[in-house]
């Protein structure tokens, strides 16, 4: 139905509608039908105010099959207005008012108007609502409005596939309450217990403003039963338009870390960027790729994506192109290897950067056991070419990403990285530049790591291989440490090595058992084997050993750590002996280098 028959349709309905109140009314005051003036001047100044209101409040325009609460207070204000006006017509023209006479009028035309217009809810909602096969039982864990909404677009068919059949919430006055007839049976903490009693299929969190710690909570409880479990969209992202209202969500693992999302100081990290000059080494692997992300939201004049991968630069650089956010910044792809000396620094000397995050490393612990020399040359040479390079051309600030792995090293990654973190140190003592490093553990998601090659052996059927059952590992998202290693960088004043705030370690066979158990399989099905520790590997990783250990927090989740560093010289010494040894004579001197041996008293 178009907008002009609608319109037609309404405004005729209604005004019978108005002229009918009047009409039987006046007739029920005055059973003698003598139409008097009063009755001309009642119908007129009724119909007329009616009219006029309802083209305004669009009465005749509204889509009364979805009508709301709202809907019908807009019909009784405007039905109660011309009353009211017709009353005053009376009282100025005849000098009286029969109040009976408009009371009347006054609910007629409540139910006149109002009827056909909830007859017409009514059978929407009776017609959206008819029984459906094969649904899928749903309990909603949330009975506040996100809750009310997504029950609403369930029974109005939106969600075609489901059924809800009961309701939980920790608000201890909703219960045995009911909500659009589903009962509130228990708290969060019944949920094993209705799940079981009621067959339930699907548990959907409808509690968008949940915290990290509460989800987690109640993950832990969902997963004693064998329902799917889901969660509704941050209303953020249904407000702007990202997804859908009633777009379920899987839960990711990355919700189950705990971890509250990250403060950070925006006017300090704004002004270390803002309109400068930015260089990122690595910018195409998973860090070095966010931290690009992270500092473009900054509005850099320039961003400088180094990379020796040619397909993750273009990819990067694709990426950053094509977000109309970013439509002013000068984004420059360069292809370059850090161990190549010569090219980084004229690349340094060219685009005069006002700061480097040095992100580009070899990362892979096993890997690197079998290729030393690589690990050696990359991670240690190619940080001191890109650190000598901006210490020359008095760059502003110098950030390099390090690792838990740097901490007392068993493996030739960690040593690297920790004589990266000297090479750094050294420099800092003496350089315009203010050099620092930021230490965390393991990323969530980053290519090659766990979590990606544990989907991967879900997605071919299993089994799930885990080293050992006691292994644990620092975690954090990829987002959230690259925006610390933004903060840290505004925090470095020369030299230090920043230690991020990982939380508590985790267990790789709960990761192991919480992504089989979020891809919708349980472990029986998938199963889990152990092979053993891999070379390289240790049981768990520090993020501090006992002599770097300083308690205080400079900023939330962030802190020094005091560690040492052996003179100019001495340095310059082990480096050189490094290029000089075999393969296994070279594994066994790194990590000695890297633990203090021969140059730590």
């Amino acid at each position: 139905m178009n907008y002009q028959i609608r319109y037609f349709i309404f405004f005729v309905l209604d005004s019978l509608s108005a002229l009918s109140a009047v009409f039987i009314g006046y007739w029920l005051v005055n059973p003698s039908l003598n139409f008097n003036n009063s009755f001309i001047i009642s119908a007129t100044s009724l119909i007329l105010t009616y009219q006029i209101l309802a083209y305004f409040l669009h009465l005749f325009t509204r889509i009364w099959s979805a009508a709301s609460v709202r809907d019908l207070w807009s019909v009784s204000f405007v039905t109660t207005s011309s009353v009211i006006v017709a009353s005053f017509c009376q009282l100025i023209l005849q000098g009286t008012v029969d109040f009976r006479e408009n009371l009347i009028i006054w609910l007629l035309l409540q139910v006149l108007i109002g009827t056909p217009r909830v007859i017409l809810r009514i059978f929407h909602e009776m017609k959206s609502t008819k029984p459906r096969g094969n649904l899928k039982r749903v309990l909603v864990v949330g009975a506040g409005g996100a809750g009310t909404m997504l029950i609403r677009s369930i029974q109005r068919n939106q969600l075609k596939e489901y059924e809800v059949v009961a309701i939980v919430d920790d608000n201890k006055n909703k219960q045995h309450l009911s909500l659009w007839g589903i009962e509130v049976c228990g708290t969060t903490d019944d949920i094993p217990r209705i799940v079981q009693e009621k067959d339930i299929h699907i548990i959907i969190l409808a509690i968008p403003s949940l915290d990290k710690m509460q989800l987690k909570r109640i993950y832990e409880l969902c997963k004693k039963t064998k329902a799917k479990i889901k969660t509704m969209p941050k209303i953020e992202d249904i407000m702007t338009g990202k997804v859908q209202f009633h777009d379920m969500n899987e839960v990711k693992i990355e919700d189950l870390l705990g971890r509250e999302e990250v403060k950070l100081d925006m006017e300090a990290i704004s002004n270390k960027i803002m309109n400068k000059k930015i260089l990122v080494t690595g910018a195409g692997g998973s860090i070095g790729s966010e931290i690009c992300r992270q500092v473009a939201c900054f509005k850099p004049k320039q961003l400088i994506l180094l990379g020796h991968g040619e397909f993750s630069i273009f990819s990067i650089h694709l990426e950053l192109m094509e977000n109309p956010q970013f439509s002013e910044i000068d984004f420059v792809p360069v292809i370059a290897d850090v161990k190549d000396r010569e090219t980084i620094f004229e690349v340094v000397q060219q685009y005069q950067p006002d700061v480097i995050y040095h992100a580009a490393a070899y990362k892979h612990v096993p890997l690197m056991e079998y290729n030393p020399r690589e690990a050696v040359r990359n991670n240690i040479f190619g940080t001191q070419n890109i650190a000598d390079a901006a210490h020359h051309f008095k760059v502003s600030n110098f950030v390099m990403i390090s690792t838990d792995k740097a901490v007392n090293p068993t493996n030739v990654m960690g040593a690297t990285k920790r004589i990266a973190e000297m090479i750094i140190q050294n420099l800092a003592r003496e350089s315009d530049t203010n050099f620092a490093a930021v230490r965390f553990g393991n990323v969530l998601g980053s290519r090659g790591s766990v979590v990606p090659r544990f989907r991967a052996q879900i997605a071919k059927g299993g089994p799930v291989k885990v080293t050992h059952p006691e292994m644990t590992r620092y975690f954090m998202t990829i987002p959230e440490a690259s925006k610390l290693v933004l903060q840290a960088g505004v925090l470095a004043k020369g030299g230090e090595v920043f230690v991020l705030d990982m939380g508590e370690p985790i267990k790789i066979l709960d990761l192991a058992k919480n992504l089989i158990r979020l891809s919708g399989f349980s472990e029986e099905e998938i199963g889990i084997e152990f092979t053993g520790i891999r070379p390289g590997e240790k049981m768990y990783e520090e993020l501090l050993n006992s002599e770097e250990i300083q308690d205080e927090f400079i900023f939330p989740k962030i802190y020094i750590g005091k560690a040492h560093c052996p003179d100019e010289k001495r340095l310059m010494s082990l480096l050189s002996e490094l290029e000089t040894l075999e393969s296994q004579e070279l594994k066994r001197h790194v990590i000695d280098v890297a633990n203090g041996k021969g140059w730590k008293g």
